[in-house]
């Protein structure tokens, strides 16, 4: 029956003599596509931004062969019902973050005529990434922050889809260099030369690109889209300058050594500096010298009998950035890590938590080396739309050698942080007994600097070793005879959401046990989407040690050193509750077979200001 519906339909079409009904029926189906187009058209210009993302699935960034740069957006995910407030309560008032919308790596920091500055991928455009510029700031002391104009904008074939993360050289005649990735119009990845309009503008606010521009591209067997990053330059004794690239060639992630006399031709050594396998792309490279004995920072061309070199490289698998400590051959510009199990990719981290593409600078008036580092959002994309910004950078860090354990970095808030000192508040020598919280009597704890030490007192006949399975495991929840013990900062007066920062330990003789820093951040927020792991390392302790950590709480961002800087934590927590004038500060001891005394500092901290540079000012 069906088929001969169909042929009573069709069949008159086919005949001339209907060619009058077959005219309007063609001519009232092309205004019926017309139309359709039409809504279609209007449908997408209108379309809800939100409504657009929800149907990408492919993280931005990868498509462009570089890394994921945002969270990719989770159907199975329901964004909280927040509010104006909660997101305002979000944005942080002493880290720097641009005005609004998305921001990523960190580039080209120096030192320049009286000003810090500090370039930093930017999309004007967007709290997502994407159309990536570089934005500018300068500083005094690198707290308080001014924007400045976009330095450079993907405006060149050699760099349309992307004006990429790069470094700064400071040339002995006062010059300055800065390389750079571009995204070309064929979407490969290449390096680019650019230097300031005018030197003696302390602002630095107009760049030129080099007309001959890209300067290095990829080599034959390195893929297109695994070539970027270039690190500053170093000079050897033969008055040539290096420069180091990440990439990866099969399994084995390479860093690649180029020479140059001039930054507009460079040659490539038939040796890479270090590779290792199975731990994938290598991004943001960086390579610097560091003093075994002495408590300053060098610059990046210094070597000699007292200097190790650090190799670090970004992740582009797992998202960590990964360290280690070596010998720097300048004969054949080869580097070979002190601890071949602690190689980099396998051994140490920069950050245990939220925490990626970092870059460091030799600052030449205070004789440091200080340590950049980007912190991405952990809730979704959506929420970041609403709230019109993602991302900050960390409170810069100085990087030393630990003395102590001759095998790891030492890294702490630079000193300037103090300035925002207010008022402090001091507990000595508080017992915490096993299973016990103590509210500290702290408000508005929302902007603090802390400082606690801890020391154990034993009370059972058990003996001092444990036998449990000692690691950060899944959170403070999990209780053993040494721990967990610590403060638990963002939470609110009845720990329904809280952030704790904690020791855990397998015997009580310092010296000799197992000791674990982390961060619980499982019930920092009751919003759902939000990512909420427990982050945490094993750390180094000596018997004439006791167990201390700093802790940086600004709004949505903690970051906690523990040991003077031997390990570090960067946190991202969205509390719903736990917010403005309800934001509290506990102590707390959920061990089963200890005592815990502890002394403990907190400076509340002032705002910093990170405003727009007054022009109209003279």
């Amino acid at each position: 029956m069906k088929a001969n519906i169909c042929n009573t339909l069709h069949t008159p079409l086919l005949k001339k003599n209907k060619k009058p009904s077959y005219v309007i029926f063609v001519t009232f189906g092309f205004i019926v596509f017309l139309m359709s187009m039409l809504a279609f058209i209007i449908t997408n210009q209108t379309q809800n931004p939100l409504e657009k993302l929800e149907r990408q699935e492919l993280a931005r960034g990868v498509a462009q062969g570089v890394s994921a740069k945002s969270n990719s957006y989770d159907f199975h995910k329901v964004s909280y019902n927040w509010t104006d407030a909660m997101f305002s309560w979000q944005r942080t008032a002493f880290h720097f973050q641009p005005q609004n919308n998305w921001m990523n790596d960190p580039s080209g920091p120096l030192f320049h005529m009286g000003w810090y500055h500090l370039f930093y991928q930017y999309n004007p455009d967007s709290a997502i990434w994407g159309n990536i510029t570089w934005g500018h700031a300068v500083s005094k002391d690198m707290i308080h922050w001014f924007y400045l104009p976009i330095a450079m904008k993907p405006d060149k074939w050699f760099d349309i889809n992307g004006v990429w993360t790069g470094s700064a050289t400071l040339l002995p005649n006062g010059e300055i260099i800065m390389l750079y990735t571009g995204d070309t119009n064929n979407y490969v990845q290449v390096q680019n030369l650019a230097y300031p309009a005018n030197l003696s503008d302390p602002l630095l606010l107009d760049w030129v690109k080099y007309i001959n521009n890209p300067v290095i591209e990829p080599p034959p067997g390195i893929g297109l889209k695994n070539f970027r990053d270039p690190t500053t330059a170093w000079i050897g004794p033969d008055k040539k300058w290096r420069v180091l690239i990440g990439s990866k060639k099969g399994k084995i992630s390479i860093s690649l050594v180029y020479k140059t006399i001039n930054f507009t031709y460079f040659e490539l050594n038939d040796n890479y500096l270090h590779a290792v396998p199975r731990t994938g792309m290598w991004e943001c490279v960086d390579f610097y010298p560091i003093s075994i004995n002495r408590s300053n920072g060098l610059d990046t061309s210094v070597n000699g009998p007292e200097v190790k070199h650090v190799l670090k490289a970004s992740l582009d698998d797992t998202k960590v950035d990964c360290y280690a400590i070596g010998t720097y051959f300048i004969e054949n510009d080869t580097w070979v890590p002190d601890n071949p199990n602690e190689d980099v990719g396998i051994g140490l981290l920069l950050d245990y938590g939220r925490y990626y593409a970092s870059k460091t600078f030799y600052d030449q008036v205070k004789k440091r080396r200080i340590l950049y580092g980007w912190i991405n959002e952990t809730d979704i994309a959506s929420d970041d739309l609403k709230k019109g910004w993602a991302s900050l950078q960390t409170i810069p860090r100085t990087v030393l050698f630990d003395k102590k354990t001759r095998s790891n970095l030492v890294l702490w808030p630079i000193e300037e942080i103090e300035s925002l000192r207010i008022s402090s508040d001091e507990y000595e020598g508080v017992v915490i007994t096993p299973g016990s919280v103590v509210p500290l009597n702290i408000t508005q704890a929302s902007q603090l600097d802390i400082f606690a030490e801890f020391e154990i007192e034993s009370f059972t006949s058990e003996g001092n070793i444990s036998n449990d399975n000692i690691d950060c495991g899944k959170g403070t929840l999990e209780r053993s005879s040494f721990g967990p013990f610590g403060i638990i900062a963002i939470a609110d007066d009845t720990l329904s959401e809280q952030t704790p920062i904690y020791f855990t330990l397998s015997n009580t003789s310092l010296g000799f046990s197992t000791t674990f820093f982390c961060v619980d951040e499982t019930r920092s927020s009751k919003a759902s989407e939000v990512e909420k792991p427990v982050y945490g390392s094993k750390v180094p302790v000596f018997s004439d040690e006791k167990l201390s950590m700093r802790v940086l709480v600004d709004h949505s961002i903690i970051e906690s050193f523990a040991q003077g800087g031997r390990r570090v934590i960067s946190s991202r927590v969205y509390p719903t509750e736990a917010i403005y004038g309800a934001t509290r500060l506990f102590i707390f001891n959920n061990a089963t077979n200890i005592n815990i005394k502890v002394s403990i500092k907190i400076w509340h901290l002032n705002s910093a200001f990170i405003g727009p540079f007054p022009f109209d000012q003279s």
